[in-house]
């Protein structure tokens, strides 16, 4: 992948959709609902709010993690397993919302962990 802060072209996303509410789904289960997201140019991400399976925590997903957004069933894919979610670096909104060095931390842990298949 070029650049995980991109959506794919193929992930059938459409231009003012709000993805708030969203049940996201890695490859392996349901990992939470869509929080926050943002459709920047270079700077694509949706921020996942796990609940309970892993105490609530948020986390940060590039877009280029998205496989594929389901605008039917209010559903995003991502090619990423439960666990490395679980394992990705914590998302606080009020510190790493705007801060560069917490998304390059973030574009590494993503850009390395092997791709799920979905």
């Amino acid at each position: 992948m070029n650049d995980i802060w991109s959506y794919r072209l193929t992930v059938g996303r459409l231009e003012g959709v709000d993805l708030t509410g969203y049940k996201v789904e890695a490859v392996d289960g349901t990992i939470g609902k869509v929080d926050k997201h943002s459709h920047e140019t270079d700077a694509s991400w949706i921020v996942v709010d796990t609940g309970p399976w892993i105490f609530g925590r948020e986390v940060l997903l590039p877009a280029g993690t998205i496989t594929r957004i389901d605008t039917a069933e209010e559903k995003v894919y991502v090619n990423r397993t439960k666990e490395q979610v679980k394992d990705s670096p914590e998302f606080v909104r009020d510190t790493h919302l705007d801060d560069a060095s917490y998304r390059q931390a973030v574009g590494g842990y993503w850009g390395d962990a092997p791709l799920g298949r979905y």
